[in-house]
């Protein structure tokens, strides 16, 4: 089945302006900081998976010292991300490449770390995923996440009309889930925090922005249409943060050794 693109240019525009040159997903640099935390990075390895247009992926080779590839689904992310690591350089450390749902495209063990920032939350199957990253990485390394995840409760209207303002893929899972479908994937060392009190109080703040500055900037780069339909879509992420129902953490798991 062809895979229909979900981010077009006007959104990814917006989500630079909002959260960072060649980022798609909240946090930006310190984002990043907080996924490899902890982790030995220089000279590493680094998988990752959903890398958009490739902001995580420059960070994590030019401040933690990795060598890094970069995978989507996405071809025009794809191609925008490879043609900005030849631009800043870095194309001999920073690949990416499009893939497919499915089987990942490289040897066993070949990877230290393996990383995502919101792409497992797209992911039907959430399983299948854990496992190929298992199989990828070297014995003892780390895959290590941040999602948007759901409390577990039946969805609100409040809840659908997000869904249907962002226009994405989401198959949601609860921070427990994501502790068992690490263990049943057959890793160790799972360890799980919510963040969703840190993106509660960076929402509102996005919020606001998009409210006065960021809205003018908006529509002078997208249109008044593209600019209200943000302003929109963030009000009501901003409601189903409040009311706990879309929630953000932090997954990691070791393979043993």
């Amino acid at each position: 089945m062809t895979h229909e693109n979900e981010y077009p240019e006007n959104v990814v525009a917006f989500l630079e302006l909002i959260w960072g040159e060649g980022y798609m997903s909240p946090g930006g640099s310190g984002n990043v900081k907080k996924i490899l935390r902890g982790l030995e990075t220089s000279d590493k390895r680094i998988l990752d998976i959903g890398c958009g247009i490739g902001g995580p992926a420059f960070e994590m080779v030019k401040t933690h010292g990795a060598t890094v590839v970069g995978i989507d689904i996405e071809a025009p992310l794809v191609a925008r991300a490879n043609k900005d690591a030849e631009d800043k350089g870095v194309s001999d450390r920073c690949i990416f490449k499009t893939v497919t749902p499915g089987p990942l495209p490289f040897e066993d063990e070949s990877f230290d770390i393996v990383t995502s920032c919101g792409a497992i939350t797209q992911t039907t199957d959430k399983a299948g995923l854990l496992s190929e990253a298992l199989r990828v990485l070297r014995l003892g390394g780390c895959l290590s996440a941040y999602e948007w995840m759901t409390s577990g409760d039946e969805f609100s209207e409040d809840m659908h009309y997000w869904f249907k303002l962002e226009g994405l893929t989401y198959e949601m899972e609860t921070l427990d889930g994501y502790r068992e479908i690490f263990s049943s994937a057959g890793f160790v060392d799972i360890a799980a925090e919510d963040a969703t009190d840190w993106y509660r109080e960076e929402a509102r703040r996005e919020y606001k922005m998009i409210q006065t500055d960021l809205y003018v900037q908006a529509e002078e780069l997208l249109g008044r249409e593209d600019a209200d339909h943000f302003l929109e879509n963030w009000r009501a992420a901003v409601v189903v943060i409040d009311n706990g129902e879309m929630r953000q953490g932090y997954c990691r798991g070791r393979k043993p050794e």
